[in-house]
């Protein structure tokens, strides 16, 4: 790994993208800083932690071009995960509704790994993690390298220093390409019941997800909406996964909220801005966990002046500005 030793870096965004990103780049020498106004607030807590390139690109047209970034991505996570000490769950993931030959067939097109059981369609190929204790190691490990923690925002990029834009779905002014970021708010409740080890329970609707305490039921996408308040869409979903369950109003108690950031083509903008010594990380829809440790590796890449790999093209931080600015022309 070469050393970044003198660089200084200052991370907007303490999400997974921003951790992993300081967590790395502390490790390889760097002299780093994460910015974040709202500490525990980012949309990373407000997730099943799911890395499931199967169930995300395998039934999805609009993902489907993404498998083999997704499992690229997926397969950085062992190493990953022993480094910052998170826990892996490979219980894998199964599909449990109507559409069990569909979703069979699916996953034989395009290759992935399955086995049709009497209960539904199991996929080994999706894994898991608790997003409350990994945030926790990330953020131990950033620490354990020097990375220091401020309360308050960065208002402007600095000739002294690189600055990442890992705000999520936030467009930042001193990172131009981040304005194509939009948001999506996601909701989760979690109940008193269900399974609580095990795989991941797919079903149409969406998933019921083993947990401490419970299960992780979720998840609504409501593209543009942005406040942060509970409302009906997670309770309609609770009635379709587990109707058994509905009827108690101490759940709202339960239910968590977050704005995901996303970019007109599903993946997230990184690399390098326009404006100089500014870099984004951001707009990762709801695989900010999965593609976390590729995307650290590709801004430990671009700062070293390394190799930034296969996938840079793909995730370039200007490949939606640069087309606009061509057309201008």
């Amino acid at each position: 790994m070469t050393s970044l030793r003198g660089k200084t870096v200052r991370v907007a965004g303490a999400g997974v993208l921003g951790l992993s990103i300081a967590a790395e780049l502390g490790r390889a020498g760097a002299t780093v800083a994460v910015f974040d106004p709202s500490p525990g607030t980012s949309a990373s807590s407000v997730a099943a932690g799911m890395l499931a390139p199967a169930f995300e690109a395998g039934l999805d047209a609009f993902s489907a071009p993404h498998l083999p970034l997704y499992r690229a991505a997926r397969d950085m996570w062992p190493s990953f995960a022993a480094r910052m000490g998170i826990v892996l769950d490979r219980s894998g993931a199964l599909y449990v509704d109507d559409r069990q030959q569909v979703v069979a067939d699916a996953f034989k097109l395009r290759g992935i790994a399955h086995e049709v059981r009497p209960e539904g369609v199991f996929t080994p190929e999706d894994l898991r993690i608790d997003p409350e204790q990994a945030l926790a190691r990330l953020r131990g490990v950033a620490i354990d390298h020097g990375v220091a923690f401020m309360d308050e925002p960065i208002t402007a990029a600095s000739p002294r220093s690189h600055t990442i834009a890992a705000t999520g779905w936030s467009p930042v002014g001193w990172a131009p390409e981040s304005a194509v970021v939009t948001g999506i708010k996601g909701q989760i409740i979690k109940t008193g019941a269900a399974p609580h080890e095990g795989p991941v329970l797919r079903r149409d609707a969406g998933y019921i997800a083993p947990a401490p305490g419970g299960a992780l039921v979720g998840a609504t996408m409501q593209p543009g909406v942005t406040d942060l308040a509970p409302d009906a869409a997670i309770y309609d979903l609770l009635a379709r996964l587990l109707p058994a369950e509905m009827g108690a109003q101490a759940f709202k108690g339960q239910v968590r909220v977050g704005v995901r950031g996303a970019t007109p083509d599903g993946l997230p903008l990184v690399g390098p801005s326009a404006a100089p010594r500014v870099w984004l990380a951001m707009g990762a829809r709801r695989n900010g966990w999965l593609l976390a440790p590729l995307v650290a590796a590709m801004m430990r890449a671009y700062l070293a002046g390394d190799d930034t790999g296969p996938w840079t093209a793909m995730l370039d931080a200007r490949r939606f500005t640069a087309k606009a600015e061509k057309s201008e022309d």
